[in-house]
């Protein structure tokens, strides 16, 4: 097989087919019409002579021949390669450079560390670079990193997917809030008097249980969980309108100091890390190496408080 020269657009069109495994959602991608991605299918079965799609045996879509899963790795990677010798300088100058960096994070993390960061990322003025903060999706994001539609995933080492670079840049302890004038007052706690509270807690699937109920239980005690709710930015809401509690990270309560008060926990709980994770074919890239270290400084300023 010998492509040429007016072929080579259609290796941007095999890759969103393998990938896609759906003519619709490449010609989607592609921003092309349907009848061109399928002709462009055809005419990419004859320079391969190999079907490299076929039909779904569900009727959904499409899978890839043999020839076309041997084909998928290395056809991406040469046209990540192909779009970096073009598009990227071999320094990165956050001064002159025109990039949108994707950070995929919870609203903890992201408020956390995403203002220090716009901070740095717009320091000159003459700066054109853009983030953007999208939530995270646990199904989708090992592909997402591995696209390069997301450049870092914020999040604990128990959810970076396995087989990707990681860092850790932040480890935070957790502490107890309470509304001003909370009948409880302002006494120290005790594992009793804070079993006996009512409590709301952040949980992306709903669940009421936590770590902190296994440790409870060793000490013999069960505390009532009220609430749970998907979102960390919901909980200080709920807080200053009720008497629940929560327990909570320390650099995201101390944002709240108007309204809530502090505690130390009267149990030892494992200390809160966060860590940042990429694809390991950004290892060298020259904007990519500078957002880490950005991300990395962040957290560094993120501040630091002690609890009452």
């Amino acid at each position: 097989m010998k492509i040429r020269a007016s072929d080579l657009p259609l290796l941007f069109s095999l890759n969103a087919l393998l990938e896609e495994e759906n003519v619709t959602r490449a010609a989607s991608r592609m921003a092309v019409s349907q009848p061109a991605m399928s002709g462009q299918l055809a005419r990419l079965r004859d320079l391969f002579g190999d079907p490299l799609l076929v039909p779904s045996e569900t009727g959904r879509g499409m899978v890839s021949t043999a020839r076309g899963q041997a084909l998928k790795e290395p056809l991406r990677d040469a046209l990540r390669t192909l779009q970096s010798v073009v598009a990227d300088p071999a320094e990165f100058d956050p001064a002159r450079h025109e990039r949108t960096f994707t950070l995929a994070a919870n609203d903890n993390a992201a408020a956390m560390l995403g203002i220090q960061l716009i901070n740095r990322l717009k320091a000159d003025r003459r700066s054109r670079l853009r983030l953007a903060l999208r939530s995270v999706d646990p199904s989708a994001i090992a592909v997402l990193l591995e696209r390069g539609e997301v450049d870092l995933l914020l999040a604990s080492e128990a959810a970076i997917p396995q087989g990707f670079r990681r860092e850790r840049i932040l480890d935070e302890n957790f502490e107890m809030a309470q509304r001003k004038g909370h009948p409880r007052g302002q006494d120290s706690l005790t594992a009793e008097t804070y079993a006996a509270l009512d409590h709301v807690i952040v949980s992306g699937v709903g669940g009421f249980r936590s770590a902190i109920d296994d440790m409870l239980e060793k000490q013999r005690l069960t505390r009532l969980v009220a609430v749970a709710v998907a979102y960390y930015g919901l909980v200080p809401p709920i807080l200053e309108a009720t008497d629940l509690v929560a327990t909570l990270p320390s650099r995201f309560l101390r944002r709240f100091e108007a309204s809530l008060d502090r505690f130390a926990l009267p149990f030892d709980l494992r200390p809160f890390s966060l860590s940042m994770a990429w694809h390991a074919r950004f290892d060298g890239d020259p904007a990519h190496l500078w957002l880490r270290r950005q991300l990395a400084l962040s957290a560094d300023a993120a501040g630091t408080g002690a609890p009452r």
